[in-house]
């Protein structure tokens, strides 16, 4: 069951702030297409307060089914759209099969260009660039003769840098959950985290954070 246009969805922002990130907020589902939903701005369920959102933003969002079953899914902001006098946000669509009737957790995901470095199996190497960057996983773009496929297990090691100049490595593996080929021939690839050390996902996290304070102090 999915989402449908006019439906409401109810969601939590992921922050830094452990109030903020309590905090519930809805949206009514204004239109869709092939990519994402396109959602009214979040008005908390308590202040009554519209909430600005920003570039990378990730939620944990549920909607009810019309028995009241709550589903889960994570999202996050993928872009903006002017609809006449009201500006609407752009979130990615849910996958069906990534759905469920648990909630969990939702981490920070930003739009970044890093270097990547790849391993699939013991002899294809590669280097390559992300796209954006998460503390539940991230997604990259890599030449499209790559044949990467859903389910693949990767083992990575990503480049992150930090204001403060500091360079860190982070080594994980992943598993491949989407391909997309874009117009350019080349594959965009979203995996997500099967192990990494909490320290190592920190170091992500942090990245993240920093990024995000970036965008919205421009």
């Amino acid at each position: 069951m999915l989402p449908k246009v006019n439906g409401m969805l109810y969601y939590q922002i992921a922050s830094s702030d452990e109030a903020e990130a309590a905090q519930e907020y809805r949206s009514r589902i204004a239109d869709e297409d092939e990519s994402g939903l396109l959602i009214e701005y979040p008005l908390n369920e308590k202040s009554g307060r519209l909430k600005r959102l920003f570039l990378g933003d990730e939620m944990s969002v549920y909607f009810l089914s019309p028995e009241g079953v709550k589903h889960f899914f994570d999202s996050h902001v993928i872009g903006f759209k002017e609809d006449g006098a009201v500006r609407l946000v752009k979130i990615l669509r849910p996958d069906p099969d990534k759905m469920t009737k648990v909630q969990r957790r939702s981490f920070l995901r930003v739009p970044a260009e890093l270097e990547l470095a790849v391993k699939v199996g013991s002899h294809e190497r590669f280097l390559c660039r992300t796209d954006d960057v998460g503390g539940g996983g991230i997604s990259f773009v890599c030449d499209g003769k790559r044949g990467l496929q859903s389910e693949n297990v990767l083992e990575c090691w990503l480049l992150v840098p930090y204001k403060n100049g500091m360079i860190e490595h982070v080594s994980f593996t992943a598993e491949v959950i989407r391909v997309n080929v874009l117009e350019s021939g080349r594959k965009q690839v979203m995996i997500k985290y099967l192990s990494i050390s909490d320290s190592e996902r920190q170091k992500i996290i942090r990245f993240c954070f920093e990024k995000q304070l970036e965008y919205r102090n421009r």
